[in-house]
This record gives C-alpha cells, structure tokens and sequence, in this order.
C-alpha cells in the first residue's frame, strides 16, 4: 500500500517538530516546509532525535511571505498540517509584521493544497481565536470568535485569530475536495526537540535561568506538545473532525504552581526559580517600561479557563497530568536538547 504523505509547515518549529515525530512513528511520509534550506541538517538531527526517520523525511523550502514553493511543496501530498506562523514577543508597534504574514500565508497553503486536491488540511490556530471579551462572564467556546479588536489581544493573538477567521472563510468557498479543520491550543509545554523555537516553553527556561524576579499573577490552561501532535493528526483522519474547530488544552495552572513543581521535582537545578509573587500593581507599573509585559496585564489574576471537552468527545483527547509536563519541559531545557 503506498505511504501517505503529510506537508507540515514551519519545519523549524516547537509544534511541527513534534507532529512530524508522531507522524513518523505513525508510518507516514513527512515533507516539511523551511525558510531556508541550511537548516535541514539541524531539523532532521532534532526530529531524528526522538524517531528514526529513515527516508520518510523530506524537507523543501517556502516561505509565508512569498508565492514560491507552495504548489510544488503540496503536490503529491494526502493531507496538510499548516502549523507555522510568525512568531515575536507580541509587542510589536507594528502589527501587519505579525497579521500579514500569517493571514496571507495560510492563504498561500491552502491555495496550495486544494489545488493539490488533498484529502485534508488542519491548521494551528489559538485559544485566543475563541476568548470571549473580558469581564463578559462567558468561557471560551470553539463557537465564539474572538474580536480582533479587543484590546485584551496582542498582535500575535489578534493575527491567529484573523488568520484563522480568513481561513474559514477561504475553505467555505474553495474547498471543493478538501476538508479542513482548526486546533486552538493554549499554552504549549512539554520536552522541546531543539531550543531554536521554545514558543512557550520560554516561560519555563526564563524561570529556570532566575530572569523573574518574581512571578506575575498569571495563569495558563496547559498542553503538551507531544498530546498537542497527536490531537492535530486525530483531526486529520478522523471523518467527524471535517469543518471543525477544536479547543486543545488541559488544567489551568497558576505561574505559582508551575514554579512550585520545578522547585520540587528538580531540588537544586531550579535553584534560580523565584519564590515569590509580584503584586499586580506593580507589573502594570512595570508594563509603563517593558512593552512585552503590556498585553499581559489584562490577564492578571484571571482564570481563563479553556474547556476541551469537544476534543475528548470527538476525538478522544486525553491530556496527561500537567506536572509530568512541567517537568519533561524542564528536563529536556536542562540537558542541554
């Protein structure tokens, strides 16, 4: 039986470095998109790493930002898993850098894969893409979408959800023999294949390195990568996935919390974590100075919770234990991986 074949973009990245794994330990075929070229040897190291890829790994290069590549890159491909997109701190002045790009980018894939007639195209969005307006008393819901011009939403957040708005939008006019879905996930923790892109698994190495000088009031409803890539490829096959979207998060957990397990799972190699709270008065004073901190204060002392029942019920999603994540972050930053 010929070996199906998966375009994942954003080859160099947290997320699609571990849905290439789990593909590949699955029997597939993965073709992987870069930017450039010269960092193959380093992306097939890290994903080889965790898998023996064999010859089941090729990469190609494009590039959101340009038309090139793409229709070559889909050709021949049974199913697209469209992970990539720009990423930054968020605080940038200049939001088209990060709405753009990954709006007009996923434009560009999925231009690419129906033309290609793949079977099916799944695309990483956002939690955020589904939060309701703060103070509204509503829990985000795969049914909600996100006002882009809320002002709780950071450049980043408000390009996911646009993206993903433009997305839908495209597929309900030119899906023709490709169905396609979307995983919002939220905080995305777990052992990291390469330190060349944390996404969130920066918040543990900046906790590991003392770089908090104490901990904000904040919170996040936590993911694994590793349950985070077989979530996106159980909404690549599974037939009832077609035209939905699915929250992808576990517990919530305070950043309290998250220092607490490292203290105590790791004894003296989280020797630098802080022990102590920041009060909220003094990060939003904080954000007057450092414009990374600004989109955070909304969030302060709020729970936002993200229920997943959706994608346990349809696709039996089933996140492991929060703190077994903190910890295999944290171990796979230590050792060096």
């Amino acid at each position: 039986m010929p070996r199906e074949t998966v375009l994942v973009t954003g080859g160099t990245g947290f997320i699609a470095g571990w849905c290439s794994v789990e593909l590949l330990r699955r029997g597939y075929a993965v073709r992987a998109t870069l930017r450039n070229r010269a960092k193959e040897a380093a992306v097939r190291a890290s994903i080889s790493s965790a898998v023996d890829a064999g010859d089941r790994l090729t990469f190609v290069a494009a590039d959101l930002t340009r038309d090139e590549g793409w229709n070559a890159a889909a050709e021949g491909c049974d199913f697209v898993l469209h992970v990539a997109s720009p990423l930054g701190s968020g605080s940038s002045r200049n939001a088209d850098a990060f709405i753009v790009p990954a709006r007009d980018g996923t434009l560009r894939v999925l231009r690419a894969a129906t033309g290609a007639r793949v079977r099916r195209v799944v695309m990483t969005s956002a939690a955020a893409a589904a939060r309701p307006p703060v103070d509204s008393g509503r829990v985000a819901d795969e049914a909600i979408w996100a006002d882009p011009a809320d002002p709780q939403f950071d450049a980043y957040r408000v390009s996911k959800i646009l993206a993903e708005r433009a997305a839908w939008d495209f597929m309900a006019a030119n899906g023709g023999a490709t169905s396609f879905a979307t995983i919002l996930p939220g905080a995305v923790f777990g052992p990291v294949l390469t330190k060349e892109a944390l996404g969130s698994a920066n918040i543990i190495q900046r906790l590991l390195e003392g770089r908090f000088s104490g901990m904000p009031r904040l919170g996040f409803s936590v993911v694994d990568v590793r349950d985070l890539a077989d979530l996106h490829i159980r909404a690549m096959t599974a037939p009832e996935a077609a035209g939905q979207r699915f929250i992808a998060a576990g517990e919530f957990v305070w950043m309290e919390d998250i220092a607490r397990t490292l203290r105590s799972q790791l004894g003296a190699r989280a020797s630098k974590v802080p022990t102590r709270t920041l009060p909220d008065f003094a990060v939003r004073f904080l954000s007057l100075f450092v414009p990374s901190l600004r989109s955070l204060t909304p969030a302060l002392g709020r729970v936002n919770k993200l229920p997943a029942e959706k994608a346990r019920r349809l696709l039996g999603f089933s996140p492991r234990d929060v703190r077994a994540t903190i910890v295999d972050c944290a171990e796979s930053l230590l050792s060096g991986s």
